[in-house]
């Protein structure tokens, strides 16, 4: 059971959909496709209520919920060719833009019998985008897929997001792979919502913990606190949390005070740690 969950996506945004097996992610995304009634609240895809104009919101959206399926005595290109009869004005031009897309040129006239699990999910991904979606929901898109796979699959939803302008959210849990894909993330616990931020919070307007390498220590510390920069109260060590545009204004004030700048390091703290951090549990 779902409480509480709020958030919003953007045109060409990556999203990711973190959280421990029964959490609520499959759930969010049955949702947002209208087929888990919900006992309050709206989904709101393209301006549309999807409770009270549902053909218009739905139009919107593709979605891959479980691994996708086609007729295998087929090629490809006859899976989406009699796919796209569902929709008005599906040309040829653009069912070839999607084979472009997913990189299937070279075996979308083979039977889909023939077609590797990494094939199957960018046929899948091509089927689910042949309307122009402005959302594509993607379940555990992975499952199966060894690293090659996983990383090709990874490019094609980057270029996709680029060049369609599509939002993407992507129920995972592959937390590395997510930290180098998404632009933010939702972490999902028993149902609710109990994270939301960027997955690379490092605008110059955003905090950072920032180590800085002296010959100084004590001197250091005392010129950074002295100049209102925000210090961890340990002499022993000169570490900041600092916004990344004050990185070389306190690098100059040390040098201008005679203070031998060896090494700066911005610390980073992995998804997984965080993901650890905020829920207590492994994914």
């Amino acid at each position: 059971m779902l409480s509480d969950i709020t958030f919003d996506v953007k045109e060409g945004e990556l999203f990711g959909l973190l959280g421990p097996n029964g959490s609520g992610k499959t759930t969010i995304i049955r949702s947002i496709l209208g087929l888990v009634k919900k006992n309050s609240g709206k989904v709101l895809i393209n301006n549309y209520d999807l409770d009270t104009n549902f053909e218009e919101a739905i139009r919107s959206v593709g979605a891959i919920v479980e691994n996708p399926k086609f007729y295998d005595y087929m090629s490809g290109y006859q899976n989406l060719e009699i796919f796209s009869y569902m929709y008005d004005n599906i040309s040829t031009k653009r069912i070839e833009e999607v084979v472009e897309l997913v990189n299937l040129k070279d075996n979308i006239h083979k039977k889909v019998g023939t077609y590797s699990l990494g094939m199957r999910q960018r046929l899948g991904i091509a089927q689910a985008l042949l309307h122009r979606p402005r959302l594509l929901l993607l379940d555990e898109p992975t499952n199966g897929l060894d690293p090659y796979g996983i990383n090709e699959l990874w490019g094609h939803l980057r270029s996709i997001s680029k060049n369609e302008n599509v939002a993407i959210i992507i129920a995972t849990h592959l937390l590395k792979e997510i930290e180098d894909l998404c632009d933010r993330i939702a972490i999902i616990q028993q149902g609710e919502l109990v994270h939301l931020s960027n997955v690379k919070p490092e605008k110059m307007s955003d905090l950072l913990d920032v180590l800085f390498e002296v010959d100084d220590q004590a001197k250091a510390y005392d010129i950074a606190k002295t100049n209102g920069f925000r210090v961890y109260l340990d002499p022993s060590i000169l570490k900041l949390n600092i916004a990344k545009s004050e990185i070389p204004l306190i690098n100059s004030l040390l040098v201008q005070n005679n203070i031998s700048v060896f090494q700066i390091q911005v610390m980073h703290k992995s998804l997984e740690d965080s993901f650890l951090e905020i829920t207590g549990e492994r994914i």
